[in-house]
């Protein structure tokens, strides 16, 4: 199963946001040590500017996301809650939690933060795409529980099939794992 964070939304953000420019020369520092695959340095370059300025709602949602690259997941959520809470109207913290819920099975808790992202954001087509993906994990762990329940349902062992082919043909995986943050909206 793939799920797509939204990484490129820093544009986004700042317009919401108002970063100042000097800000900005050190959210493009950040992101060039990310795209040099330096996410530590980045890491600690983040956590220095926000040690001057913790409201930055830019430098918040890139070293979140530097977090998930890092596979610290517990630390990106606490980073992408906080972030929710702080600044409620920014669709793309959620999109972002919702892949790390999915990522760990919280469906539930995906498809919350999706309907979120979505409320703020009706328009928002990566949050249309990874809700289309919880939806079908849920249908898939709901097909598997009828199996388990009556082994001879033949109609639902060909639907959990093709919602588990659909699942693994998804075009997403690379770009789930691959994405880097941009000045550039999506």
């Amino acid at each position: 199963m793939t799920f797509r964070p939204l990484l490129t939304v820093i544009a986004v953000i700042a317009s919401i946001t108002r970063t100042p420019a000097a800000a900005a020369d050190e959210l493009d520092d950040v992101m060039r040590l990310r795209g040099q695959g330096q996410a530590a340095a980045a890491i600690a370059k983040a956590d220095r500017f926000l040690a001057a300025q913790p409201k930055d709602a830019q430098m918040r949602f890139a070293r979140a996301s530097l977090l998930a690259d890092l596979k610290r997941n517990a630390e990106a959520v606490t980073a992408l809650e906080s972030l929710t809470e702080d600044y409620p109207d920014l669709a793309e913290p959620y999109n972002n939690l919702a892949v790390l819920y999915a990522s760990s099975g919280e469906y539930a808790k995906a498809r919350a933060a999706l309907e979120q992202a979505l409320r703020l954001r009706p328009a928002y087509a990566t949050a249309h795409e990874n809700l289309g993906d919880v939806y079908a994990a849920l249908a898939a762990s709901a097909y598997a529980n009828a199996l388990k329940a009556d082994p001879a349902l033949h109609a639902v062992q060909d639907k959990l099939s093709t919602v588990r082919q659909a699942l693994a043909s998804g075009p997403a995986s690379a770009a789930a794992s691959n994405a880097t943050p941009s000045a550039a909206p999506r």
